[in-house]
């Protein structure tokens, strides 16, 4: 058995050094950390393909945070569950979930499908939001700068029960802004799906905390 870690970074990760120290600290060797730098196209992990074809049965594959591994709620679910079925056990430091213990993969699912929900609720309140924008009316100004990734990645934190100030920080929005885009109140946003390629490993991971911080209080 051997216990493998995957990390993916760029030069503007400020969160390098804290992958690779965490990795180290579940027990991984350096020898067996496998590196992805980011590039232009979020498909390209030629490191993790390599990693995925050389896994056995009985390895366990570690990352430092649910969204070092997939590129899409749906790529995430589809790599842990390729995992399961090659005897491969996984595990996410950051929102401690580890498929070496009992119920370990119930509890993935459990998010999972919890993602999906709120995914499918945050998209429904957008629709309904753009619709009354739409039938109001651009108002008059400049085009917003908001771009699709910004607009998506707004109302799936906001779905994931992040702060305004949180969601300002990651987009690099302005919080005023993140507000008017929760609101419906920059038209020219009515022109994104919501729904488009909007998989949000992220809601997971911030499902994935909450529930351990339950645990913890019923524990106390």
């Amino acid at each position: 058995m051997t216990t493998w870690g995957y990390a993916r970074v760029s030069t503007l990760d400020q969160n390098t050094a804290l992958q690779f120290d965490a990795l180290r600290r579940a027990g991984v060797d350096d020898e067996h950390i496998v590196t992805d730098h980011a590039s232009g196209s979020r498909t390209d992990r030629p490191g993790l393909a390599r990693l995925l074809e050389r896994l056995e049965q009985g390895d366990v594959l570690t990352v430092w945070k649910l969204d070092r591994l997939g590129r899409s709620l749906k790529h995430l679910i589809s790599v842990v569950d390729e995992l399961g079925t090659r005897g491969v056990e996984f595990r996410s430091l950051t929102e401690s979930l580890d498929t070496t213990t009992p119920g370990g993969w119930l509890l993935f699912h459990v998010m999972a499908s919890v993602a999906q929900f709120e995914r499918e609720m945050t998209a429904e309140r957008t629709r309904a939001a753009l619709a009354a924008v739409r039938a109001k009316g651009a108002p008059l100004g400049r085009p917003s700068r908001v771009t699709a990734h910004q607009f998506r990645l707004v109302h799936e934190m906001a779905g994931a029960g992040k702060t305004q100030s949180v969601i300002a920080s990651t987009t690099g929005l302005s919080r005023a802004v993140v507000g008017r885009v929760l609101r419906g109140e920059i038209a020219s946003l009515a022109r994104f799906d919501p729904e488009v390629e909007s998989d949000p490993v992220s809601i997971v991971s911030a499902v994935v905390q909450d529930v351990r911080l339950d645990e913890m209080k019923s524990d106390g």
